[in-house]
């Protein structure tokens, strides 16, 4: 389990923040997060509990539907033990 990040609500709990649309920065982030869980052949399940998020929040990340607060941003870093930056390598903004 990740250790608590002070002040962060119980991720578990936390209904995932859905997008209206897809955001190129959002699908590219949800890709690398995807790419990296299944070289460490992992289910959304498996990263999930190992980051303390909810799988649907999980699953809505990889397919680009929510932007992540930085909390589960820093949770799934932690989980799949890499740099933050290593998760947002490609990303483009405006």
């Amino acid at each position: 389990m990740v250790p608590s990040l002070a002040g962060d609500e119980d991720a578990r709990k936390v209904p995932p923040r859905k997008s209206a649309k897809k955001i190129p920065a959002a699908v590219t982030f949800g890709s690398r997060v995807r790419e990296l869980r299944h070289g460490r052949k992992w289910t959304q399940e498996r990263l999930a509990e190992e980051a303390d998020i909810n799988v649907v929040q999980l699953s809505h990340i990889e397919n680009g539907l929510n932007e992540p607060k930085l909390t589960t941003i820093l949770r799934l870093a932690r989980a799949l033990g890499v740099r933050t930056g290593e998760l947002m390598d490609g990303i483009r903004t405006r």
